[in-house]
């Protein structure tokens, strides 16, 4: 065998073997991520969830630790952004919406459905630019052709609150018309409400369908009109924790029921 070609070969060899090992270590890595213990009792309460409840979670929690001295830290966005650490430390999940809590249920096994608790209600509105330039007053406006529209949908790979919410409104009364003009008018499909408010300033669109706390929560950015009575859409806040988690979870759960953490509610659009 001609030199050239036994180093050509011992040099593949080498390759493949870098290859296999790199594969071998990244298993080794993903096992290791996935044997981690869920081990949440650390003196701190651990709260994961969506983004839009987070503001008054925030505000909640500071009072929660001055009153009781137990710090409480809310980690909030797409899941993705923060499904491994809650894995293995999450003391409470709050959802956005009983599907949203459904689906977290499916991945986080330590939690129950038997144990999540609704606690507050939003409703939907119409968020517009603001003055509101297109002169949107109701949600029958969002028919005409031309109108430009942002929805938040899940799409099947994303946990969010507004998944199907442009559909329940769209078809409220029952007219299959109403589904298809509105469809038409779609610009966007965004996956998540953080997304969903980026697109409605990005794209400059007319209307995006959504929940009264983001344009309570951007007065500077946004306007809103209210849905009627026959079309608005409600949905609730719930949370869930479990015997493993810190003692004071439990305490938390009872203290966002509380006047005081109530008011703060109210006062982003949340309702009892």
């Amino acid at each position: 065998m001609k030199q050239s070609t036994l180093t050509k070969i011992v040099l593949l060899g080498l390759f493949l073997l870098t290859i296999l090992g790199i594969a071998l270590h990244s298993e080794v890595v993903t096992a290791e991520q996935e044997a981690q213990p869920y081990q949440p009792k650390d003196g701190i309460i651990k709260i994961y969830g969506a983004g839009g409840p987070h503001l008054a979670l925030l505000e909640i929690g500071k009072i929660f630790t001055q009153k009781t001295g137990v710090p409480v830290e809310i980690i909030y966005g797409p899941e993705t952004n923060w499904f491994d650490k809650a894995q293995s430390n999450a003391d409470i999940l709050w959802g956005t919406a009983e599907q949203s809590m459904t689906a977290f249920l499916e991945e986080f096994k330590e939690f129950d459905s038997k144990n999540v608790e609704p606690i507050y209600l939003t409703r939907s509105v119409i968020v517009v630019q603001k003055g509101n330039p297109k002169s949107i007053e109701s949600f029958e406006d969002l028919l005409t052709p031309g109108v430009k529209i942002v929805v938040t949908e899940g799409a099947g790979v994303a946990n969010t609150s507004g998944t199907g919410l442009w559909e329940d409104v769209a078809g409220r009364l029952g007219s299959l018309e109403d589904v298809k003009a509105f469809r038409k008018n779609i610009i966007a499909f965004t996956k998540g409400s953080g997304a969903g408010f980026q697109s409605f300033k990005d794209m400059s669109a007319d209307a995006w369908l959504t929940w009264v706390n983001w344009p309570i929560n951007h007065p500077n950015d946004a306007d809103w009109i209210e849905i009627s009575s026959d079309r608005v859409i409600y949905r609730d806040l719930n949370v869930v924790t479990n015997d493993k988690a810190d003692p004071a979870a439990k305490e938390f759960i009872k203290f966002l029921a509380d006047e005081e953490a109530e008011e703060i509610f109210r006062a982003q659009g949340w309702f009892r």
